[in-house]
């Protein structure tokens, strides 16, 4: 049986280095790694169906559960908590529409990460393959599921992040970097 390589060099591998001084390159530096995630996930899926729930399934599973457990949530509250208000306040109706789809995105994204979960955790603690949850996991659905980030990180990155660092002072850049910092445990640099 052929084994499909699960953590392989990818283009962009590497994240630029970004700093929380920078909080727009820390917003799309996360997209990066929401997209080698993804890739992954596309691997992790083709390799299940020919190698089974084996130690790289089940590696590859518990790095996408911690990126999206861990790191996406935090993402959306960056975006929720400094990037949306003003967009919101801005009076711009398309931008306020785009800013409410990008919400409601939110909220579908982590609907559809809470059913991808239940079943990288049926491949994590080596479910019996094939049925249950673990059959949810198609190419179709994890199509489905990087489309809709795909589409959401295009809106945000065309639309919305501009508009809002034409919105935003330098010192309120300052003040969001360093909230993000804050609510990630990072230490303050003296």
């Amino acid at each position: 049986m052929a084994t499909v390589t699960l953590h392989k060099s990818l283009p962009g591998f590497q994240s630029p280095a970004a700093g929380f001084e920078a909080p727009f390159d820390m917003l799309e530096a996360c997209h990066e790694r929401v997209h080698r995630m993804l890739a992954l996930l596309a691997r992790l899926q083709a390799h299940v169906q020919v190698n089974g729930c084996d130690i790289q399934a089940q590696q590859a599973a518990q790095d996408v559960m911690r990126y999206f457990d861990l790191a996406a949530p935090l993402h959306h509250q960056d975006e929720e908590m400094h990037v949306f208000p003003p967009l919101l306040a801005s009076g711009d109706a398309a931008v306020v529409g785009v800013v409410q789809q990008l919400l409601a995105q939110h909220r579908a994204m982590e609907l559809a990460w809470a059913g991808m979960r239940q079943v990288l955790t049926e491949i994590e603690t080596n479910a019996p393959l094939m049925s249950g949850p673990f059959a949810a996991l198609t190419a179709e659905s994890v199509r489905t599921f990087t489309s809709a980030y795909d589409a959401h990180i295009r809106m945000e990155e065309g639309i919305a992040y501009p508009a809002a660092k034409e919105l935003l002072t330098a010192e309120q850049l300052q003040t969001i970097g360093e909230d993000m910092m804050v609510r990630r445990g990072v230490p303050r640099s003296m």
